[in-house]
Parts: C-alpha cells; sequence; structure tokens
C-alpha cells in the first residue's frame, strides 16, 4: 500500500536556489521510498520541483488544484492524477484527505495557511497523521517563537510543540515519518 505524503511549498519562481533544490531532495526521496506525492498540482516554483523530482524518481504524483490556476497554464499535467477543484478550500479539504502525512516547506502566505490549517485540525484530534516542519536555514525560526509565546500565555498547551515536529533539513523529515511520534492532544479534544 502506498504512503502518501502531502508538502506544502512555495510556487514563487524568485527564490534563492536551495529552495528548490530542497523541494528536489524531497521529490527524490518520496520516490526512494515508493511514496506518493499528494500537492497543490502547480509546475512552478518548488511545487515543480518536488513534482518533477517525485515523477522523474518513480512516484507516483496526484496534484489538487483550483480550476482559475489551470487556467493560466500553471497545472502540472504530467503529474498521475490531476484533480481539478473550485476552490482553495476544496483542495486543502482533498489534499488533507488524500495525505497519510504533512510535510511543510519553506513557503509564502499559502504554505502558512496549509500548515496551520492541518496543525489546528491535529490539536483539535480531527486527524493524527504526522505533520513534519522543514526549518531551512532558520526560515520559521519567527514563527516557531509565536508558537512559544502561545504557550508560554496560555492561548495554547504546551503540546502544540508535539502537535509538530520539526526538522533543519529534508535528510531529517524521512525518519520522522518512518517512525512518526504520538502526540498528547488537549483533554477538551480527547
Amino acid at each position: 500500500m502506498t504512503k502518501w505524503v502531502c508538502v506544502y511549498c512555495a510556487s514563487s519562481t524568485r527564490l534563492a536556489a536551495k529552495y528548490y533544490e530542497a523541494g528536489e531532495e524531497i521529490g527524490r526521496g518520496l520516490g526512494k521510498r515508493s511514496w506518493g506525492l499528494v500537492y497543490g498540482g502547480g509546475r512552478a516554483g518548488v511545487m515543480g520541483s518536488v513534482a518533477h523530482a517525485a515523477k522523474a524518481a518513480g512516484a507516483k504524483v496526484v496534484g489538487v488544484i483550483p480550476d482559475f490556476m489551470v487556467e493560466r497554464e500553471l497545472a502540472y499535467r504530467e503529474a498521475d492524477e490531476l484533480v481539478v477543484v473550485n476552490t482553495m478550500r476544496e483542495r486543502r479539504r482533498i489534499m488533507e484527505d488524500r495525505a497519510d502525512a504533512f510535510v511543510a516547506l519553506p513557503g509564502g502566505i499559502g504554505t502558512l495557511e496549509e500548515l496551520v490549517e492541518i496543525l489546528v485540525a491535529r490539536s483539535l484530534n480531527r486527524h493524527a497523521k504526522p505533520l513534519v516542519l522543514v526549518n531551512q536555514d532558520g526560515f520559521y525560526d519567527d514563527l516557531l517563537k509565536f508558537f512559544a509565546r502561545m504557550t508560554a500565555e496560555n492561548f495554547k498547551s504546551p503540546n502544540l510543540h508535539e502537535q509538530l515536529v520539526v526538522t533543519p533539513t529534508v535528510a531529517g523529515v524521512w525518519p520522522l515519518l518512518e517512525s512518526p511520534r504520538s502526540a498528547e492532544v488537549d483533554a477538551l479534544w480527547r
């Protein structure tokens, strides 16, 4: 049975090369493990790097993309399956439903939205799927400090840090997905 990993990442084409290289490394790693990719369906930016590398490495690729992006020729048509939806919300829901685990690479506000939505669902005990944040070169340091402040001021319980595992490198993703740790949820949501 194929394990499906949803990768959240940037569509920008103006990034430093290291971000595209990280995307390629994720894609190759999926293929090496015979795991499938579920992602936002784009051909541009880090999204395209992940999809192209995954496909070249033999991974199955499922893209989920809104119709307005397809109309702009942003879809990765070489995907094994391209699911075209009407809204961004529908896209996120399908990606969540089809994934067995989630990995967030550095990205913009769309990546942040996806990451936080999955983190909220995990915190509310709606799923127990692993969630790995790749904090490449400290990209997410400020976000992690913000999460720490949330817990310090009791906006969120300290187990927030159990819901999300962090690694500084793509190489660190694989052991976290191969042997995921369980995480407690707040008593209110058990």
